[in-house]
């Protein structure tokens, strides 16, 4: 018995098709069913990763996925954290310099305030006593800003410890070198070169030791000394800037050549107290775009293409539904052999 079916010669139990090729046809193997089966089941793992691809968000997302960029991203997302880190860090360094150089800028306001005092107190029958009124309160003044200048629990204007103002550090930067070494790099500042009041050592606060200066007398000078707060500790040799009713005009010209010299070194303190603070400033912005950038590296090595997933899903899906038709076809075949029988 002989049929033609879709295309099929059907002969004692082997096909030939149209081209002449020969195979079996089976009730009990769908080979068919079985290729069908295959591609579906290729299709369907194709769909479960690009479906995890655009909920997670991450082409890479775990080691299996590709392993090289796995490691690199992340060693890199903790190296991001190190940088965070930095970054609060550096924040409070800023907090503490700022906090500092405030200060000090507001003392060099009051210093130049006390030198035109002193001015003032060489004209002709001016009240000297209440000139010195005016300066007991600018000392006041400097004061409560050297007092006040504090932040965290720092002061870098006020010392009353024993021991010496130290070199405060401030941590400035994380670095990963070539061969995966880490390290921390910090900025130094030593508080010794911006201590005003020194309560414990007067010769250490700018506004405390004794200056030393060439005190007009007549056509000669002579030595003099003088300092602006007495912290108590002052030297015994040295003389307070401090005016009354007797107090000459050379002693004045000596005064304003101390304030003058205590001048000079509050402003060279606050220049290089500014210059930390840009620095930290800069190295604050540096390390906010270096984490950026970093951020940015990482998402070309691991983020998914969501364009490109979401595409992708849509050409998976109709492959699905073209594998279920094409399944569902090849499981009709043995119907269809029944039909020989008939």
């Amino acid at each position: 018995m002989q049929a033609f079916v879709t295309g099929i010669f059907v002969k004692s139990g082997m096909s030939r098709n149209l081209f002449g090729a020969r195979h079996m046809t089976s009730i009990l193997t769908n080979t068919a069913a079985m290729a069908a089966l295959q591609t579906l089941r290729g299709i369907n793992n194709n769909m479960e990763e690009t479906q995890r691809r655009i909920s997670s968000g991450y082409r890479v997302q775990t080691a299996a996925d590709n392993a090289a960029y796995w490691s690199i991203a992340t060693t890199m997302r903790s190296d991001n954290g190190a940088l965070s880190t930095v970054q609060d860090a550096l924040g409070l360094g800023a907090a503490k310099t700022d906090v500092s150089y405030t200060g000090l800028e507001a003392a060099v306001d009051v210093v130049t305030e006390i030198k035109k005092k002193l001015v003032a107190a060489r004209e002709p029958g001016v009240d000297k006593t209440k000139i010195d009124k005016e300066l007991t309160e600018l000392k006041n003044q400097l004061q409560s800003i050297a007092e006040s200048a504090s932040f965290s629990g720092e002061n870098w204007l006020y010392n009353t410890s024993t021991v010496a103002p130290a070199t405060k550090e401030i941590v400035a930067s994380f670095n990963r070198s070539a061969d995966g070494s880490v390290s921390v790099t910090t900025l130094a500042y030593d508080t010794s070169t911006s201590v005003l009041i020194d309560t414990s050592d007067a010769s250490r606060g700018l506004l405390t030791k004794g200056y030393a200066v060439a005190q007009p007398s007549g056509s000669t000078t002579t030595a003099a000394t003088y300092y602006l707060i007495n912290p108590g500790t002052a030297a015994a040799s040295a003389t307070e800037v401090k005016l009354t009713s007797t107090t000459s005009d050379n002693e004045i010209d000596g005064m304003m050549l101390a304030v003058e010299a205590m001048l000079a070194k509050l402003t060279d303190s606050a220049s290089t107290l500014g210059a930390i603070t840009k620095r930290v400033d800069m190295q604050e912005d540096f390390v906010a775009t270096l984490m950026d950038v970093i951020e940015k590296g990482v998402g070309r090595l691991v983020d998914a293409d969501m364009n490109e997933e979401s595409t992708k899903l849509k050409a998976l899906q109709t492959q699905q539904q073209l594998g279920i038709q094409s399944l569902s076809i090849a499981n009709t075949n043995a119907e269809n052999i029944l039909q020989l029988f008939k």
